[in-house]
């Protein structure tokens, strides 16, 4: 009972220190964000809303304001199930890329900012 309260309480934390110093959103023109925002249609985030590393994957994205579909894996079954069963385990953050008529389960908060950084930073 007490852990759990504590991991609560931190992840509160977490989420309270993210909102505080969250990170400016890229300014782009017209014409540029709305390429991002049409190329994002294809992504979708699945996360839980306090965990770490999920933080750091939207802020990534608040950063390069990138509007991505996320999906809570924890709180919903649903999202829950659609993660275990297309994407082969219940592990966050995972980013459901769509290209090209494939889908790409991508896990590892490190792997997605940096896909993310070359797909979007230069747009």
């Amino acid at each position: 009972m007490f852990v759990k309260a504590l991991r609560v309480g931190l992840g509160q934390l977490v989420i309270f220190i993210d909102f505080i110093t969250r990170p400016g959103k890229k300014k782009r023109p017209a014409a540029a964000q709305a390429q991002v925002d049409a190329a994002a249609k294809d992504l979708t985030l699945y996360q839980f809303h306090a965990c770490p590393f999920c933080v750091k994957t939207r802020r990534a994205l608040h950063r390069l304001n990138v509007p991505v579909a996320l999906k809570d894996a924890k709180n919903n079954e649903q999202d829950r199930q659609t993660l275990l069963n297309q994407g082969g385990r219940i592990k966050v953050p995972c980013l459901r890329i769509e290209e090209n008529g494939q889908t790409v389960w991508m896990y590892e908060s490190k792997a997605i900012i940096d896909y993310l950084d070359r797909r979007f930073a230069a747009v």
